[in-house]
């Protein structure tokens, strides 16, 4: 499947078959190209939590309006991401670049998130994005359908599944085989009013 492809076909899919099961390797592999993404610095903020338990399934259900896509999809995934992984991991994402580069990436995150609390969630938010975007897009190459949510209580899952105080959660990927056909595009507002050239 080509990448446009991929793009012109995934669609927000609530009805999964919950027969349809993913082997441990396909979910890895799943994961292993959301992790391709890019994240500013190269900081890689992402932790991505595949729910698998059933029984925690349902305790998310419970907890996301009762959607039944949590329970049903065959793979749950929480985008997740590290607030302060700039303090702990910057030199180890940086290791194999030569020393100059090093020496200056590592000056250039300092002063990039020191202090600004704001950015740090800000790019968990943008890193999760990004990569959940290619998690579906990798799912719907491999002919699954998903489902990004964010109708959910945060705080309440976050407990449940032991969340670090210092990471934050983005949102939540369904993904697996769909149920039934999705009706048709509800709406799509045209190019001209969300495209602007050089400015608004």
């Amino acid at each position: 499947m080509q990448v446009s492809e991929a793009i012109e076909s995934r669609r927000s899919v609530k009805a999964f078959d919950p027969d349809h099961r993913l082997s441990e390797a396909e979910q890895n592999r799943l994961i292993e190209l959301a992790m391709k993404s890019p994240t500013a610095f190269n900081l890689q903020h992402w932790r991505f939590v595949v729910v698998r338990d059933p029984e925690r399934r349902q305790q998310i259900r419970e907890l996301a309006w009762d959607q039944a896509q949590v329970t049903d999809a065959s793979m749950l995934v929480i985008l997740c991401g590290r607030r302060d992984v700039w303090r702990h991991d910057a030199e180890r994402v940086w290791r194999d670049a030569p020393p100059d580069v090093r020496e200056m990436m590592a000056g250039a995150i300092d002063a990039y998130y020191r202090d600004r609390p704001e950015v740090e969630r800000d790019e968990v938010m943008r890193s999760c994005g990004i990569a959940g975007q290619t998690l579906m897009l990798a799912a719907r190459e491999m002919g699954l359908d998903s489902c990004p949510m964010d109708g959910f209580d945060f705080e309440a899952v976050g407990r449940l599944i032991n969340l670090p105080e210092d990471h934050l959660i983005s949102f939540m990927v369904a993904i697996g085989r769909k149920a039934k056909d999705v009706w048709s595009r509800p709406g799509q507002l045209e190019r001209d009013e969300v495209m602007r050239v050089d400015g608004f």
